[in-house]
């Protein structure tokens, strides 16, 4: 096995994670200096999301350049003296390539709005209008709004999935592609572990644009619908990994939202493209389609034991698998995939049984081994994610009430994953000393690092020892996995077997005691439970049980 397939990745949300300079915004030289932490954690990969230079419309999604720092995040001396200092911590740095687009204030889009006949004129994705003057085509980006906007000055409309300041790049351009392998190429020179590589599925246009059958009132198509995972994507991600992955000691995650557990074995594994795929169907349960947060969909436990079984099974022989159910895009998991009123606490350490015990590598998101759950902000106006006030806005126009998009805006805005870490008690929960970027989280004086430190009790103290057994057992790093308990609509159950080595894991999800056949734990011992009086055959509500083999 190799190196990241025996880790812990830690995704650190750099804006958030510590503000050593007063300013209210995190910095590099905020993660050197907690570097110790994340050791302490048992973290093998920290996966950063963007610092290069940007505008920061999308926090760092908008890239000006990709091979600058942002001078809000410090210097590449900072960035070089990170990953010198994680390496000496049994830690590889791990970069986010945002390559389906670019911020609108990158020098080649800049030079690509100029005229129809620059040499970067054929970088990003240009069409005329049609004959009444509307955009090409009825897409929707998926932060809301038209998917295409007018540039004057070329006459003509360029295409953007998420943001207006995120044109897409034209990939079927092989001097745009060469030009991202050669930035990507740059950060494995300066000795970076990895790459997470950003929506991806939308790198690859469809030959011809034309209108999509309507999903909305005002009689746009999500644009999701229209380009993701267009056939002949492959063809270009393979050029990816040999360009820039081939040959080295790194490891390749994609996100790529719209792949399906049937899909993986073309994108993952030894003739895939990619080391890891970040797939969603276990996160997007509410959502059969696209997300539209106003029209969430009911579901149940087996959904969501179906998708993680779905995904180990695809993985079986053929790839590795990703796991993870926070990251910066989605909402906290104890609000998620829990009943309002749940104890978050318990609820905190049945996800982290559960991500420390499937098969594949867990991602940990920063404050998730702290329990933090959402946000629930009075007005939309509180808020930074601009997916946020995009998702109310088409709300608003599909025609639900503020009171009832601001609940929806609770439930799923990516603001929830990104406020401050919360490190102590103190003003601004020790994460500045200035004015903090977006608000702390109200309940940082009692869930922080410091006080939870002091707690044996606690989620954060839950996940070191889930982290000490995961390194000592390797029947969780190497075992196979099989499902236990299928049609319980109450506990996820499964097996971890290598050899006569077997671990037996019970996550009870529910709200009241469930029964257990002891058969399934015969000639079996606790290792660990999340409740002090363990009573065998039963499972406490919200109760998680490790198993090991005698």
């Amino acid at each position: 096995m190799k190196w990241w397939q025996k880790t812990i990745a830690y995704e650190l949300y750099p804006k958030s994670f510590l503000d050593t300079a007063g300013q209210g915004t995190g910095t590099i030289r905020g993660i050197i200096e907690k570097l110790d932490y994340l050791s302490s954690l048992g973290i093998g990969a920290v996966w950063m999301t963007p610092v290069c230079r940007s505008p920061m419309v999308d926090n760092g999604y908008d890239i000006a350049d990709y091979t600058e720092i942002d001078p809000s995040y410090g210097t590449m001396e900072d960035m070089d003296e990170l990953f010198a200092k994680a390496k000496e911590h049994g830690i590889r740095i791990v970069m986010d390539l945002v390559f389906n687009h670019t911020s609108d204030q990158n020098p080649w889009f800049l030079a690509s709005k100029q005229s129809r006949n620059n040499p970067y004129s054929d970088w990003y994705i240009w069409r005329d209008a049609k004959e009444d003057g509307s955009a090409p085509t009825n897409w929707r980006g998926i932060f809301g709004g038209s998917a295409w906007t007018w540039c004057e000055k070329r006459q003509q409309y360029y295409l953007h999935t998420f943001a207006v300041q995120q044109p897409d790049l034209n990939w079927a351009n092989p001097e745009v592609r060469r030009a991202l392998y050669k930035a990507a190429n740059f950060w494995i020179d300066k000795g970076v572990g990895g790459f997470r590589v950003d929506a991806i599925t939308y790198i690859r246009k469809p030959d011809v644009f034309e209108d999509g059958t309507p999903d909305a009132e005002d009689g746009s198509v999500s644009i999701h619908d229209m380009t993701a995972n267009t056939p002949g994507i492959l063809d270009y991600l393979h050029e990816f990994k040999r360009e820039v992955a081939d040959g080295h000691d790194i490891f390749t995650v994609a996100e790529a939202n719209g792949v399906s557990a049937d899909e993986l074995q073309y994108w993952v594994g030894q003739d895939g493209a990619f080391d890891m795929l970040f797939e969603f169907s276990h996160v997007n349960l509410e959502f059969k389609g696209i997300e539209t947060w106003c029209r969430p969909d009911p579901w149940e436990l087996k959904d969501l034991k179906k998708a993680l079984v779905n995904s180990q099974t695809a993985t079986k022989d053929n790839g590795w698998y990703p796991i993870f159910f926070e990251n910066h895009d989605k909402p906290r998991c104890v609000d998620h995939f829990f009943k309002a009123g749940t104890d978050p606490k318990k609820a905190a350490k049945v996800i982290g049984m559960v991500l420390y015990t499937l098969r594949g590598t867990p991602f940990l998101f920063q404050g998730q081994e702290l329990g933090l759950g959402n946000v629930k902000w009075p007005s939309i106006d509180c808020y930074n994610d601009i997916s946020s006030y995009g998702q109310y806005d088409f709300a608003i126009q599909e025609g639900f009430s503020e009171a009832e998009a601001i609940a929806c805006v609770h439930a799923f805005s990516r603001d929830s994953a990104r406020t401050p870490m919360q490190w102590n008690g103190e003003e601004n929960a020790g994460f500045t000393k200035g004015k903090p970027w977006l608000p702390v989280h109200d309940d940082y004086a009692v869930m922080n690092v410091e006080a939870e430190e002091k707690d044996p009790d606690s989620v954060l103290n839950w996940y070191r020892q889930l982290a000490a057994i995961r390194q000592e057992e390797t029947v969780l790093t190497e075992g196979d996995f099989s499902e236990l308990m299928k049609e319980s609509n109450e506990v996820f159950a499964y097996a971890r077997s290598k050899g006569d080595q077997k671990a037996v894991i019970l996550a009870n999800f529910s709200d009241h005691e469930v029964t257990v056949d002891p058969d399934l734990i015969k000639n079996m011992q606790v290792k660990i439970s999340s409740v002090k009086d363990h009573a065998e055959g039963v499972l406490a509500p919200l109760e998680t049980v490790l198993y090991i083999s005698c």
